[in-house]
């Protein structure tokens, strides 16, 4: 009973302090760019349609999910192609993406790279040689006429080509892409203790990117779980209360905050506060599932007994293919699970690269919102590339178990 203990409350402390923390700054630097810019970036993008692809890869390589969300309505507007659609899945970091720059920066500079470079091939393909486009773009077309008789989003007619735009086509573009963001619910109590949770979330968040720092500059040392006025005290305290804010939050608070809709991406803010409410509430998110992975794994050894890793490494070639496979599973969560157990040295790099290959988080939503078609065909076509790239990559250089781990 003791270590079970153990284990929970090490894995509630460490997931805020080791991971959290710097998803917060992440979170926080984009969405103050989306604040500032004010969606400037996405009329430039309508204007440069050679190097669409291009820019969809590296919007999705953005941590988190915010750029590829941007992406996917532009599609059914026929501001952007649907290579430039697949490339932007391809290249979707994901929440994921944040465990392992927190935890492993060289394998994610290493996965993600590869992930660019292979969204950029195949999205311009795709716009080149078709690839079953024009079937996709029927069915659109379709969509959008009975939308319109619905009296949905307002549409034209889709082309058949993947360059061929209807620059007429009159969208209702708040309808399609900010669906996401809720009012703010009212209560006496909940409300001003959600706020103070807030406020309080960010003094831990600031404490523990500082102990964060000072932890990986010491080399990731063991830290006992201890109170008092040491570092390792601090640690204790600040990862505790971090998580356990970050689960008021996710589970009430948000609801009273003004973003109910987490793990989606929002293309503008109200003010400087909005934009400070959706990073902590997209990194409870993450903090949330974190300690899911976290707690999976350390569990799962301590009953089983089962050596995880040497699981993986039995299971050859087939390693990376359910790596590609786990990516078709739309959402963040899944994705986060494996990245969290990646870092444990429990599968190889082969299938983390297959997975952010293959992963969509939480863009291919509002695809699928808009156009179920569209974004099954997509899904397929991101999976392809990552079977082909991590088997090759587990064939070539070996599973490569731990590649970049810190610690």
């Amino acid at each position: 009973m003791n270590e079970i203990v153990e284990i929970f409350v090490a894995s509630v402390r460490d997931g805020y302090v080791q991971v959290s923390a710097f998803v917060a700054v992440t979170v926080l630097l984009f969405s103050y760019v989306q604040y500032r810019t004010g969606g400037a970036l996405v009329e430039r993008l309508e204007e440069n349609e050679r190097f669409q692809p291009f820019a969809g890869a590296a919007m999705g390589l953005t941590p988190g999910c915010g750029g590829a969300i941007v992406m996917m309505p532009l599609y059914v507007r026929g501001s952007v192609s649907f290579g430039t659609v697949v490339a932007t899945l391809i290249a979707t970091a994901g929440d994921s993406a944040f465990v392992i720059f927190a935890l492993a920066p060289e394998a994610a500079l290493y996965a993600y790279g590869i992930a660019f470079a292979t969204a950029v091939v195949f999205g311009y393909a795709i716009d080149k040689f078709g690839l079953g486009v024009g079937r996709v773009d029927a069915a659109v077309s379709k969509l959008d006429r009975r939308a319109a008789t619905d009296g949905g989003v307002a549409t034209g007619g889709v082309s058949s080509g993947p360059h061929d735009f209807d620059a007429s086509r009159d969208y209702d573009h708040d309808a399609s892409c900010d669906h996401d963001h809720e009012p703010a619910r009212e209560s006496a109590i909940l409300t001003p203790i959600s706020h103070a949770a807030h406020a309080a979330w960010w003094v831990a968040a600031g404490s523990a990117l500082a102990l964060g720092v000072m932890y990986l500059l010491a080399g990731a040392p063991e830290v006992a779980l201890e109170l008092g006025p040491t570092f390792d005290g601090a640690f204790t305290v600040v990862g505790i209360t971090g998580t356990t804010l970050s689960f008021f939050l996710y589970f009430v608070g948000r609801r009273y905050l003004g973003d109910g809709e987490v793990g989606r991406a929002r293309e503008s803010f109200a003010d400087a506060y909005d934009t400070l409410v959706h990073a902590a509430m997209e990194t409870s998110f993450v903090t949330v599932w974190v300690l899911t992975a976290y707690l999976l794994y350390e569990y799962g050894i301590l009953l089983t007994g089962i050596d995880i890793g040497a699981v993986a490494a039995a299971a050859g070639l087939l390693a990376p293919i359910a790596g590609a496979l786990v990516g078709l599973i739309p959402g963040c969560g899944p994705q986060i699970v494996l990245a969290g157990v990646y870092a444990e040295g429990a599968i190889p790099f082969s299938a983390l690269t297959a997975n952010a290959i293959s992963q969509d988080g939480d863009a291919l939503f509002p695809l699928i919102a808009v156009d179920k078609t569209a974004a099954i065909v997509a899904s397929i076509y991101t999976t392809i590339p990552a079977l082909i790239v991590g088997v090759l990559l587990h064939v070539v250089f070996g599973p490569l178990f731990g590649f970049g781990v810190l610690g």
